[in-house]
Order: C-alpha cells, then structure tokens, then sequence
C-alpha cells in the first residue's frame, strides 16, 4: 500500500562517478540517502520532477511508479542499469535531491528557485546532443545524449554524477543569488562555473564508500589495511587521485566535465593567474576557484592525517583516511554553501567569496584548531593570487561587523525577520549609515531567516536580506558621475550601474554584517564598464552568450564560438 514509512529518509542506487570510472571492471555505484517522499510516478516529488521526454525524437516515455519501500536497482546489472531509461530517472531523481538536501542542510532553511514556481523539472534524455545545462526559461535541468567515439554505445549525461550535480548547483545558486547571471566582471562570469565544479567535487569526496573506490584507483601498491602517507602529499595525491579520475572519465565526457577537471587538477599554485589575460575566460578562471579549494582540501588531508602518526613505518590506516576524506570534504561543502549567505548580491570577485568562507566558518566553528580550515583556504587562495575583500579583526580576513551608529528605533523586530518591507524601511532609516545612493532605484531582494547546527550542536539564528541598487544612464551622463566612457561607445548607448549588498541580522533583529559592493564604488564600477565594453557585452545579441546552454557548449568547442538554443 502506498504511504509513507516511518523513516524520514530513504536510499537510491546511484553511479556514483561516471559510467566510464571502472574497478575491476565494474562501475563504481553508491547509495545515497535522501528526504523520504510519497511519489508520484517520474518520480515526481514536491521540488522535482522527472519528465521523460525526447525532443530530438518528439518521444513521451511512460514515467514509472517508484514504490516508496524499496529499491528496484539495487542488486541489478551494470549493463541493466545503463539500458533501463527508467533507472536513469531514478539516478538523476536521486542526485538532484541530495544536492538540493545539502543545501537546504547548510544554509538551516528552504532554498527556493529563481523562478516562479515549486518544482524544478529534471529531463534525462532532453536531446541528442553532448551537451547538459539549466534552463530557467524552461524551470529544467536538461540533459543530452550522444552516440560514443567508437559509435558502439550510447553517453548518457544524466549518469554523470558529476554532471547532475554540476547543473543542480547551477540552479539552486541561480536561486540564492540571482544577479550572479548579470554581465559584471571576469569574476562573477566565471563564479557559476567554478563554484558548481567545487560542489560536485566536494559530492564525491563526501561519499565514503566512493572514496574508498578512487584510492583504489590511484593507489599504485593498493595494500588492503594500510596507505603511504607519501601517498597523501597535496602534490602527489592530486596527480594521482584528482587527474587520475578525470583521466578514468574518458574522451567521450572531455570537453563537458573531465577536461576541465583535469586542468583544475593540475594547475600549479602560482599568483600569475589571477592577473593573466589568458584566465579572464570564464571557463578557464573557475578553474583557479577549483583549484584553490581543492589544494586547501589537499592541505587539510594531509596535515590531518600526518598528526595522527603512522601505524606502519611511512603508512597510514587506510580507512582512517577514507573516513577523514569523506568527513573533510562533507564539512568543506557545509562551509562553500553557507558561504553564498555572506556573499554580496550583485558583482561577486574571488576575494568576496574567500571573505564569505572565512566568515561562515568563523559563525559555526569558532574553534579551527582541529582542521585549520580557514587558515589552510587563506593561504591556498593566496597562493593563486586570491586575497580576502576583508582586512577582518586581528587580520583574519572575515567580514568585520558594521559600525554601531545605526538607527533601529522605527523597525519592527519581527518583521524585519520576514519581511521585505520592513527591511527596506531599515535601509531607508539607514541610508547614510550603510551608504546607499539615493538618487538610484532601490528593492530588496530576498528575506531570509534560518537556523543553523553547529558540530557542538550550537544553534545559529540569522536572518540574510539582500537588496540591489541599479542606475540607468546614457554613456554621455557617465562623467557626470566620474566614470570615463570607453573609447567608441556611442553616446545615447544605456548603461547600467549596479550595487547591493547582503545584510546579515542576528536572532535579536540587529545587523551583524553588512556585505555589500556599493553602487558609490567608481572605481570597480569603471572597471566593469571597461571590462564589459572591451570583451562585447554591450553589442545586440550578446545576452545570448550569458545562458547556460552556451556556457557549457563554449566549453565543449574550445571556447571558440557561441550558439544560441532554446529546448
């Protein structure tokens, strides 16, 4: 009979890399566990459903019931698995959950999508393309298909874990922060891209059983009880496990994930990065993101690890590191997600979101004495040129609190948590204070209150507001405002200037930080106009190249040329 069980949560099989990603000739699977449910058949659920159809072949398939005791998949074939497209529901179905379920974990509230609506439609067998991508146009994930380089099979994206995870990230961060999708900077550009590479990285290393199974893969010696801890050097362990399992995901997924996990793998530290024409692509910069916190996950293994002693002459316990694995890169993924809260709205940069991690960290985990986590991702990032926005208290590069002069005398304390009024109506009575610029158009964003656990099981109230300011001008008005207009620009051309910020209110209804890049910043306001004006994103069309479509297709085609689709 149909109906809940009495768990809160449930498991689904899932690949748990890519079909390619072999052991002993077998795909490397997991189970993973998410929110218990009653389905429909898709699966359909209360925020996603699955939706079988084809639009290269104009075919519905018939959508199955997934019974809410038991898993079907479990104990069946590789072969089965890659044959049954019902299966490929399940597996996507699961992924997307899980992910949404990490989010919702980390940030202690719902997480809402960008656009109007509940339920994020996930399609497996989209089109017969090598490509995958969110659509908010469509409120969907889409996923292709393509026939193999031998042409003997056929590549399904939807059984990429990384892949699924990868799009999800972009959509639930297309949620949190809807701006991040704006023309800004080379940055903000390159931000969706490398913060989805990192949270579907962070997926993998956090599944134990996965972990296990990637050592396996590049362990040379592969002894049953016992790992070198040579092995577990930041250097070696990337060449080996990191660029060993992009290697495993074969040519056929190159251009769509493993190429570009090869490179983030591979990118030695250096800080000539960050300033290097060749890394203001999109694609190429997110990797700089990957790789600062994937070393800084590296760092951590290793300092970890080499503190407990050897059990062994030079060797380590070899489950003990699959556990410590799993566990750092699990919190690695709690802190990048609450870090998007402490990040401003509009006009992200690197060095934002490295203040915004430290700063997350600091909230719930005040004590960093067992993992270093914030001083290992300061030294990681700044081995790639990345510093903290923020000077911080003492230097520790974190957000610092706002001044005390401000004005809470006409706010109401609840609805300041709640609502979206009343927190305008605090920035308006604080106009100076936070200096806004009153002469553009306001609005408040969002209004979010959430509660947050702590490893001490410590609960963190915070309510995280954001609002947006935006000026309309003609070029000819940019002097009026002591921005220079780039050479050739047409007078009568409309430019947009944007500012904003996030407002973190404590469970008292008082500003804890105000994270913001002003509007009133002409500075970095000239160096976006220059920016966007210099690489094309003020002629007729070149919106186009902003979607995530394009975005992936870029990455498939060398970064060569864009293409405009619609599903």
């Amino acid at each position: 009979m149909q109906g809940l069980s009495r768990d809160r949560t449930r498991t689904m099989t899932v690949i748990a890399q890519d079909p390619s990603v072999t052991l002993n000739e077998k795909m490397l699977r997991s189970e993973v566990t998410i929110p218990e449910e009653d389905l429909k058949p898709g699966p359909w659920g209360y925020r996603i459903h699955v939706v079988d159809y084809d639009a290269s072949t104009n075919t519905y398939y018939k959508p199955r019931f997934f019974d809410l005791d038991t898993d079907p998949y479990k104990d069946k074939s590789d072969d089965e698995l890659l044959k049954d497209p019902q299966f490929h529901c399940q597996n996507v179905y699961a992924l997307v959950m899980r992910a949404l379920t990490r989010f919702e974990f980390a940030l202690g509230r719902r997480v809402s999508w960008s656009f109007y609506g509940h339920q994020l439609k996930v399609v497996p067998h989209a089109f017969g393309d090598a490509n995958a991508f969110y659509s908010p146009t469509d409120h969907a994930l889409l996923f292709g298909y393509f026939p193999s380089l031998d042409k003997k099979r056929m590549v399904f994206t939807c059984l990429s874990h990384d892949i699924v995870v990868h799009e999800t990230t972009h959509a639930l961060v297309d949620g949190l922060r809807e701006r991040y999708i704006d023309p800004s900077s080379p940055d903000q550009a390159a931000f969706h891209e490398g913060f989805s590479d990192i949270v579907a990285l962070l997926s993998v290393f956090s599944l134990q059983d996965v972990t296990e199974k990637i050592l396996d893969l590049a362990d040379p010696n592969k002894e049953r009880e016992f790992i070198a801890l040579e092995f577990l050097k930041p250097e070696i362990f990337r060449k080996n496990a990191l660029l060993g399992l992009a290697d495993e995901m074969g040519k056929e997924l190159d251009y769509l994930r493993g190429d570009a996990l090869r490179r983030s793998a591979t990118l030695e530290p250096s800080e000539s990065y960050y300033s290097d024409p060749e890394y203001f692509q999109s694609h190429k910069r997110g990797e700089i993101l990957v790789a600062a916190v994937m070393n800084a996950m590296l760092r951590i293994l290793y300092k970890r690890i080499e503190s407990l002693g050897t059990r062994k002459p030079g060797k380590v316990d070899r489950y003990r590191v699959t556990e410590d694995i799993a566990k750092i890169a699990d919190i690695l993924l709690t802190i990048c997600i609450r870090a998007i809260d402490y990040c401003p709205p509009v006009d992200i940069q690197f060095g934002d979101f490295l203040s915004a991690l430290l700063t997350a960290d600091k909230e719930l985990y005040p004590d960093d004495t067992q993992y270093c986590f914030r001083e290992n991702l300061t030294s990681s990032f700044r081995a790639y040129g990345i510093k903290p926005a923020s000077k911080g208290l003492n230097g520790n590069g974190a957000w610092e609190p706002p001044d005390d002069d401000l004005n809470y005398d006409r706010v109401h304390f609840h609805s300041v948590q709640i609502s979206e009024d009343e927190v305008f109506h605090f920035i308006w009575e604080n106009r100076t204070a936070l200096d806004l610029f009153e002469d553009a158009y306001s609005r408040v964003l969002s209004v979010r209150p959430c509660m947050r656990t702590g490893p001490d099981g410590f609960i963190l109230h915070e309510t995280v507001a954001e609002f947006m300011q935006t000026l309309i001008l003609k070029a000819s008005q940019l002097a009026d405002y002591g921005l220079m207009k780039p050479e050739g620009m047409p007078n009568d051309m409309e430019v947009k200037i944007h500012g904003g910020g996030a407002l973190i209110f404590n469970e008292w209804g008082r500003l804890k930080y105000n994270i913001h890049n002003r509007l009133k910043n002409f500075k970095r306001q000239q160096k976006r106009l220059n920016y966007l004006w210099e690489y094309g994103y003020f002629d007729p069309g070149s919106q186009y190249a902003r979607t995530f479509a394009d975005m992936n297709r870029m990455r498939a085609v060398g970064f060569k040329s864009t293409h405009q689709e619609e599903w």
